[in-house]
């Protein structure tokens, strides 16, 4: 990894990707590294695509803008095509298999495209709900950009308050966030 990692995260409203976006940046706090998110609203709140943008490093992070992501992750299909913009030469492309018809706008010019069965495993082997917990561990898993030991923490601070009520929701996440972590390495692996 370089010394500092850009990741653009995509998805629909209320699909969490700017949960993820904080959970990756507060688990990079937490590894005593910096970190930079920047979440694009507007009318995404409303059903359109929500982008995050995040950057994390070893060094202080000079700008937060970036042209290219080291790491982009689209949860959905519109975010594909409203990602592409974002994708290069060095980009690790990461996307949900499940989505139809997105054949022709996945990036050519990413270094690697991996469609990751996210949406799936979530219900087959977990439940839907958990998705984005699945993308974010093939994220980690994909690229190292943080420790699972950290992600965990950090999803444990985001969401401590709702697993005080409802405990199961804790092993759900880590298992999502460690299947995720199981398939970007699996992927990874299988790309060389």
């Amino acid at each position: 990894m370089p010394d500092t990692t850009r990741m653009v995260l995509a998805g629909e409203g209320g699909q969490g990707v700017q949960a993820i976006a904080e959970i990756l940046a507060e688990a990079a706090n937490e590894e005593g590294r910096q970190a930079l998110y920047i979440p694009n609203f507007g009318v995404e709140q409303r059903g359109g695509v929500s982008v995050a943008f995040l950057q994390i490093s070893d060094q202080t992070i000079g700008s937060p803008k970036f042209l290219k992501g080291d790491i982009v992750a689209a949860l959905s299909d519109r975010a594909v095509q409203r990602t592409a913009q974002y994708t290069g030469p060095e980009t690790t492309f990461i996307y949900d298999s499940a989505m139809e018809g997105v054949a022709d706008e996945l990036p050519k010019n990413a270094a690697r495209v991996m469609p990751v069965p996210a949406m799936e495993v979530a219900k087959k082997e977990l439940q839907p709900r958990v998705f984005n917990m699945v993308i974010m561990g093939a994220v980690i898993g994909a690229t190292g950009v943080i420790t699972l030991d950290k992600a965990k923490a950090a999803v444990e601070k985001k969401l401590g308050y709702k697993f005080e009520k409802q405990p199961h929701l804790r092993d759900l996440n880590f298992k999502a966030l460690e299947r995720g972590v199981k398939l970007g390495s699996e992927m990874l692996g299988g790309l060389h």
